[in-house]
């Protein structure tokens, strides 16, 4: 892969964390409903080029449901219940095909399911930050995909644009690509207006740009590039940009060689967004620390339990909690990974004595330096 930038001056070459998403109709053949073998092979190729030059790459996959049906020989419409079992069923084969188009290159895959309420959850968020951060340092790829074997409408993200951009925020990606059968947002049909201009940076999400999306353009469904701009301003807002462009050959191989696309701009990087974002929440808590604890802080640490000198309110896991220095005065926010409970049982200790003191083992940090504020 050619590390080059666009026209736009846009690139995956900078790169340090990309969330990639991958729709059914780019996976899986519609009339026979199989697997597009050749396509991921090339996909696969392109992921492990974005991993030598050292960027972690996630996979937001559709094509459970597809997969499934074809090995239960379901015709379409799917009921709910038919739904939820094509997707149990191809769920494996999803898995097991990324695993076999990825291993041959040296790259170990990992399955994540999640469901609407995983990301809107405090506690969920974190453990699934804390999930993802792991196995990126093991060099892994997941490949993520929504439950859709238990979701409800009450609980469903609706479509995997939307996942996408929800996985790149709780991730902390710079970029989130959707490769689509499109390149990208146009001022208009391009397929009805000749006079159509296609936007190959968007700034900011305006209402001008909402309503290019809500008119069917780039020859999409109407739902379709609406989702796209919605899940562009989630990405956005969370400091990750986010590019549409079609998902041919060697999809991301031909973005970096400067194929058309549409890149919607971040105001911020992802971790200052994240620390705004924390900032602006209610604190349920407070945490006082001691003169060593203010330091390290300081230094750009993550709070242990042995620098914690006073445990007040009863928040739970993934609130913010105030972080008080030994004055007396707020010198940060965070968002606490133990109850109030759990945090006053283990203030002072060592992280070593938290798995005796709570019986059961712990994470090591009370609150991490990239869920906090100083």
């Amino acid at each position: 892969m050619v590390a080059t930038l666009t026209e736009t001056g846009q690139s995956l070459a900078q790169a340090q964390r990309v969330v990639i998403k991958i729709g059914s109709a780019l996976l899986v053949d519609g009339p026979t409903g199989k697997l597009r073998a050749e396509w991921l092979g090339g996909l696969a190729k392109d992921v492990a080029a974005l991993r030598q030059r050292g960027t972690d790459v996630i996979l937001v996959s559709s094509g459970s449901i597809a997969l499934g049906r074809r090995a239960l020989s379901l015709s379409v419409p799917l009921s709910l219940e038919q739904s939820q079992a094509a997707a149990a069923v191809g769920q494996i084969r999803l898995a097991a095909a990324y695993g076999e188009a990825l291993a041959p290159l040296g790259l170990t895959t990992a399955q994540v399911l999640l469901t609407l309420d995983d990301s809107e959850d405090r506690r969920r968020y974190l453990n699934m930050r804390s999930t993802f951060e792991t196995l990126l340092g093991l060099g892994v790829v997941p490949i993520v995909n929504e439950n859709d074997t238990i979701a409800t409408d009450e609980i469903r993200f609706g479509d995997n644009d939307r996942l996408a951009a929800q996985v790149a925020a709780m991730a902390g990606a710079d970029v989130c690509v959707l490769l689509s059968d499109v390149d990208g947002l146009y001022t208009a049909n391009p397929n009805l207006d000749p006079n159509a201009r296609h936007l190959p940076v968007v700034p900011e999400i305006t209402e001008d740009i909402s309503a290019m999306a809500g008119d069917g353009v780039s020859g999409l469904s109407k739902g379709g590039m609406i989702t796209k701009v919605m899940a562009a301003r989630t990405a956005t807002e969370a400091g990750c940009a986010l590019v549409i462009t079609l998902g041919g050959e060697r999809p991301l191989t031909a973005l970096d060689a400067g194929a058309r696309a549409t890149w919607f701009l971040p105001k911020d990087d992802p971790q200052t967004a994240r620390k705004r974002w924390i900032a602006s929440m209610k604190p349920r808590g407070t945490i006082a620390i001691d003169p060593g604890a203010a330091q390290a802080l300081a230094r750009g640490k993550s709070l242990l339990p042995a620098g914690v000198t006073f445990v007040g309110g009863g928040f739970g896991r993934g609130e913010p909690v105030t972080i008080e220095g030994p004055d007396g005065r707020a010198m940060g926010q965070g968002l606490i990974r133990y109850t109030g409970d759990e945090a006053r049982k283990i203030k002072g200790l060592r992280s070593s004595e938290i798995e005796a003191t709570l019986g059961y083992p712990g994470r090591a940090a009370l609150i991490h330096r990239d869920d906090m504020v100083i």
